[in-house]
């Protein structure tokens, strides 16, 4: 289900916004059960499988509760002290922790286990090609992850407050460039429970398509 990519994110960071409180839940999000795994398990999965130089995960809310779901893959898990400030706060956070000088950094959030991998190594090109950032839009809709070249890490690290990267993007026209998608997993995030049940219904549907997909390339199975 998850794919491996090309050598061309080897030089790009990536960082996982995994720092809030849940509140629209009603329990915490990221621990809760999709297809057998905590959520934010299932999506620094995806996010470590696409070999970026270096996986940071910013934790706030019950830190060790929320990292305790992450052990054995390979990132950093990283604690957002001030993380009730803002979303600011763990962009900050999750910035200042970086090691790499990297071509560029992709954002995630946790709660989009779903988010399309798969298009990572086109986000990363098309941000450099638009010069400062890149996204992915499913019918109108803006979706993540979000690739920012490195020249626009000082506007990330500048935010306050609850102030997001959209904000930055609303005011950049041209150099943001988006790359059109089907992929209903774009713009899936899980903040209330019927999401996480239609996020499940997708998991078990890439599922299915995926076993599918493995038997015709066996041969079990007739190509349509």
């Amino acid at each position: 289900m998850i794919q491996l990519h090309s050598k061309a994110l080897n030089n790009w960071s990536a960082i996982v916004l995994a720092a809030g409180s849940s509140r629209r839940f009603g329990e915490h999000k990221l621990l809760a059960d999709l297809v057998g795994e905590p959520v934010l398990r299932r999506t620094t999965t995806a996010v470590c499988a696409a070999e970026f130089c270096e996986t940071i995960i910013v934790v706030g809310a019950d830190y060790d509760a929320v990292g305790a779901t992450l052990q054995g893959l390979p990132c950093r898990v990283v604690h957002a002290s001030d993380w009730m400030e803002g979303v600011s706060a763990s962009i900050r956070v999750g910035i200042q922790a970086l090691r790499h000088d990297a071509e560029g950094l992709f954002l995630f959030l946790g709660d989009m286990p779903l988010a399309p991998i798969g298009l990572c190594d086109e986000l990363a090109e098309l941000a450099k090609r638009s010069g400062y950032a890149a996204r992915p839009f499913l019918d109108d809709f803006p979706g993540h992850p979000v690739a920012f070249v490195d020249t626009a890490l000082p506007d990330l690290l500048a935010l306050t407050g609850d102030e997001g990267a959209g904000s930055i993007l609303r005011g950049i026209g041209p150099k943001l460039g988006y790359l059109p998608t089907t992929d209903e997993g774009a713009i899936l995030d899980i903040d209330t429970p019927s999401d996480l049940a239609r996020a499940e219904r997708l998991w078990k549907s890439r599922l299915t398509s995926d076993m599918i997909d493995s038997a015709m390339s066996r041969g079990d199975l007739p190509r349509p």
